[in-house]
């Protein structure tokens, strides 16, 4: 007897649900991280927040799957804050040569890459394509991989084997990072290779 599939969980248009209050906790981490790196350098106490804003990147959709709470706005939040977690660790991480240029660089092409496509999807009247699991991936070996880039340049007794780690995973990230893009990428031919047959059919 064939099993059925799960039914998905509707979202709901509620705002104030403990995944979306956990989403904004998250948010509200990102200029507490960027002061304590870029003004005092009070690098430990960042790295805390680092590490809390990226250890709760699973756990507000955890929440919404287990309390049936998923909502409209967690939907947008959710990747808003991991993208706004990306960019700001980025650049604070470039500034104090935590990272070299080149990663930095390598990121943020990607999501020109990605941010190109997405005008060309729309201006042929397309949404965005869903998320893949590979960038999710991604996104979360990255917000993993910060952490310890810091651990190891905040602390040196950490360095020998918090470097090695890190950076072994930031490279990890990189890879899916751009394997994601090239799935996008391959998505966005396809609807418009469809598209232009449905103009080439109908004359």
């Amino acid at each position: 007897m064939s099993q059925q599939p799960a039914p998905s969980i509707a979202a709901s248009n509620r705002i104030w649900t403990i995944p979306n209050v956990i989403s904004f906790i998250r948010l509200l981490g990102v200029p507490l991280f960027l002061y304590l790196l870029l003004g005092p350098h009070h690098d430990v106490a960042a790295l805390i927040v680092l590490a809390v804003g990226g250890t709760t990147d699973w756990v507000d959709g955890f929440v919404a799957r287990r309390m049936n709470s998923v909502s409209r706005l967690g939907e947008l939040l959710d990747p808003f804050a991991d993208r706004l977690y990306i960019l700001a660790t980025l650049i604070a991480f470039t500034v104090r040569d935590v990272v070299p240029y080149w990663l930095t660089g390598a990121l943020l092409l990607r999501e020109l890459v990605l941010g190109i496509a997405l005008l060309v999807l729309r201006r042929h009247g397309y949404g965005p394509p869903p998320v893949h699991y590979v960038g999710k991936t991604g996104t979360f070996v990255l917000l993993g991989a910060f952490p310890i880039l810091l651990l190891a340049h905040a602390v040196d007794a950490t360095a020998a084997w918090a470097g090695p780690i890190g950076w072994g995973l930031a490279w990890w990230a990189l890879g899916l990072y751009w394997a994601a893009a090239a799935l996008y990428l391959m998505q966005t031919a396809q609807l418009l290779r469809a598209d232009r047959a449905r103009e080439v059919a109908t004359g």
